[in-house]
């Protein structure tokens, strides 16, 4: 499948391939046997489009060979799969529809009750944070300064930078072990998707949205895919563990980040607007100019990628 028709339909359980399958009956927590029972579909070539099409009894018999109950749990996974909807979280393009569902009459993120972000005071000796700042200044040399109408490929190169190095630098902060997870496929009651998630241990604690001039339909559907996170999440806990925090959604434009704190049933957000971005990269962009012309060698040497 192209790059393109993946971007599109992703959501759509015909057009996975065995191993997004895989991974997909993985976060069920079916219980089933990784090495034994998983490995069957993966030998079998099983994808989206011939999973659909398994029953009970053709999982009981050759070639999958699968034992009882196993086979029950994954014929139980089928049905409730051919039942979802066929729409995915960028289907969602009324902010106002969704905030109703919150309590606000509202078509705009200005009228979402706001919470203040914890900050913490970084070293300007933190390894990350010298690696991430030289990373900026690569790109500003490459780039230049953000525009509106910069490409998503662009914006995503400046986020990127700035995701990788907050995540490490949060991981040392709070001593807990972080991952990153592109493409990273969630279903919910309504709708079903791949998104870029951030993970600690097997549950997902953000989700993030990179919307250009669409900063009010990035919030519809990052709330959309929080709700439907915080039910993953909640099958996974163990029984009678049902204590549940918040989650949060960032939405960014590249320039502008917005970020979600959601727990069932209420919203807040917090935004760190483009002025103090754009004047920090103002600041570094006339650094970078001030450095003379080097050999591309020298260059990678000062600002590894």
């Amino acid at each position: 499948m192209s790059t393109s028709t993946a971007k599109h339909n992703s959501y759509l359980v015909e057009n996975w391939d065995t191993e997004t399958l895989i991974n997909f009956l993985k976060e069920q927590n079916l219980k089933l046997n990784d090495k034994k029972h998983y490995d069957i579909l993966s030998k079998q070539e099983v994808d989206g489009q011939i999973f659909l099409e398994l029953t009970k009894e053709k999982l009981l018999a050759s070639p999958y060979n699968f034992p009882g109950e196993p086979a029950i749990k994954l014929a139980k996974e089928i049905k409730a799969l051919k039942k979802k909807p066929n729409c995915a979280f960028s289907s969602y393009l009324s902010l106002s529809e969704v905030l109703a569902e919150y309590g606000y009459d509202s078509d705009g993120i200005d009228s979402i009750l706001l919470f203040s972000l914890p900050t913490y005071e970084i070293q300007d000796d933190n390894k990350v944070f010298k690696r991430c700042m030289k990373e900026i200044l690569g790109r500003l040399r490459f780039y230049g300064i953000l525009q509106p109408d910069s490409l998503e490929a662009i914006r995503n190169e400046y986020v990127m930078a700035l995701l990788h190095a907050s995540i490490h630098i949060i991981m040392d902060i709070t001593n807990k072990e972080l991952s990153i997870k592109p493409q990273y496929g969630i279903v919910g009651e309504e709708s079903r998707d791949q998104v870029n998630a951030i993970k600690e241990a097997e549950e997902l604690i953000c989700i993030m949205e990179d919307k250009q001039h669409k900063v009010p339909i990035g919030f519809a559907q990052n709330i959309k895919q929080l709700e439907s996170t915080c039910e993953t999440n909640k099958k996974k806990r163990k029984h009678g563990d049902n204590d549940f925090d918040y989650l949060y959604g960032i939405v960014t434009t590249g320039r502008d980040w917005h970020f979600l704190l959601y727990s069932p049933g209420k919203i807040s957000k917090a935004s760190d607007t483009a002025r103090d971005w754009n004047r920090l990269i103002e600041n570094r962009q006339n650094i970078v100019k001030s450095i003379p012309r080097i050999d591309s060698e020298k260059f990678f040497t000062y600002y590894p990628t």
